[in-house]
């Protein structure tokens, strides 16, 4: 059996009921009619397969997993996707990459053995850090995008900071690596299988240095990566992966974290990572439930059903993307909230940047923050 059709079993391709629900509910296939999932597992299960490596519409998913939640049959279709990606990268094929490719750049800096830099100039004197410790605090890319969306108001390092100052709050001094990597999510999900893996590897090696047994995230991306990609490449972890939220919402519970009356009406974006991938969906409203004055509204899609931001691994991101985007922000407007929450940096970017679109005007604009300083800053102590 070819590495394809190896593929398409694995991924339970060969259960397409052709019922076209994956195309119904997909966010790509809404703007673009030349796009469906299900158009594109039946292509792979036509042939010998090779056909869709060179199709650029395999690059064109935003993996987002909403065709998931609607199939029957089980297909894992974003796995279908990832792991066409890794056979169309070896063989020289590639998305277009976004922001000139400055992302992809950065990452594959990170994979060079030699690399120093600057991981911790975040970290101030009101926070508690350590170098080694039982609980380990995986910063990710947060601090490299405030210097390359500057000019949209990106703030992933009021982000780390809030984590150190939540968990310094419940008694935890978290260590921080001062030679961590990009966990790899992107590579891997644009194909580049062989640096991510390099980045994967480096990580694990430093995450040992540290002597952590649980290892907590602020990024979903980062979480997913940790959790479940670098067991299943390389082998059992011997540390738990646990997103902020997760530690945050028992902690509400246990009465723990104590916050400060916060009267604003606030909507909730899930992220797909965190949501549907993860199956994490009331840990962070537990938490917004927690803060006195903040009252949470829905947007018409959420939890299960709600709408991607739009784009993943700094690949294609286009006018159908931009679509998607500004259909989310309407939905947040349409709430009355005053202020969007997420919980995944990549989420405020892709958002923040539609609504800097000069054609869109005024009607889009909402405050977009992440959940974890939002958090931080209604902390009594």
């Amino acid at each position: 059996m070819t590495r394809i059709k190896r593929i398409i079993a694995d991924t339970s391709a060969y259960s397409c009921l052709d019922c076209g629900k994956c195309t119904v509910t997909c966010p790509i296939s809404h703007y673009d009619p030349d796009y469906s999932p299900r158009k594109l597992v039946h292509r792979a299960l036509s042939g010998d397969g090779t056909e869709l490596l060179k199709n650029g519409q395999l690059w064109s998913c935003i993996t987002c997993s909403m065709c998931e939640e609607k199939c029957q049959s089980g297909v894992q279709y974003t796995d279908l996707i990832r792991s066409l990606r890794i056979e169309a990268h070896d063989s020289g094929e590639a998305g277009e990459c976004t922001h000139g490719g400055a992302l992809q750049s950065l990452m594959h800096i990170m994979t060079a053995n030699s690399l120093r830099q600057n991981r911790l100039g975040w970290v101030d004197k009101t926070l508690k850090t350590a170098t080694k410790g039982e609980t380990l605090y995986f910063v990710g890319c947060q601090p490299y995008f405030d210097v390359l969306f500057s000019d949209i108001g990106v703030k992933g390092i009021g982000t780390a900071r809030g984590a150190v100052k939540l968990l310094n709050q419940l008694d935890i001094t978290p260590a921080l690596m001062p030679n961590e990597r990009c966990c790899g999510h992107d590579l891997l999900w644009a194909g580049d299988m062989k640096n991510f893996a390099k980045l994967a590897k480096h990580n694990l090696k430093e995450i040992s240095k540290t002597k952590a047994r649980r290892v907590v995230t602020t990024c979903p991306e980062g979480y997913l990566t940790l959790k479940e990609e670098y067991p299943r490449h390389f082998g059992s972890l011997d540390f738990e992966v646990i997103h902020i939220s997760q530690l945050l919402a028992e902690a509400v519970t246990e009465g723990k974290l104590k916050f400060r009356r916060t009267p604003k009406k606030v909507t909730y974006h899930d992220p797909c990572r965190l949501g549907r991938f993860s199956g994490i969906y009331a840990e962070p409203r537990a938490i917004i439930d927690a803060i006195p004055g903040v009252e949470l509204v829905e947007m018409y899609h959420n939890r299960t059903s709600a709408l991607c931001c739009g784009t993943q691994a700094w690949i294609n991101c286009g006018t159908i993307n931009k679509q998607i985007q500004v259909e989310r922000l309407r939905e947040a407007k349409a709430t009355g909230a005053e202020i969007m929450l997420t919980s995944c940096p990549k989420c405020q970017i892709h958002l923040k940047c539609a609504m800097h679109d000069q054609n869109l005007g005024e009607e889009l604009q909402i405050e977009i923050e992440d959940l974890t300083s939002f958090a931080a800053r209604a902390l009594i102590g």
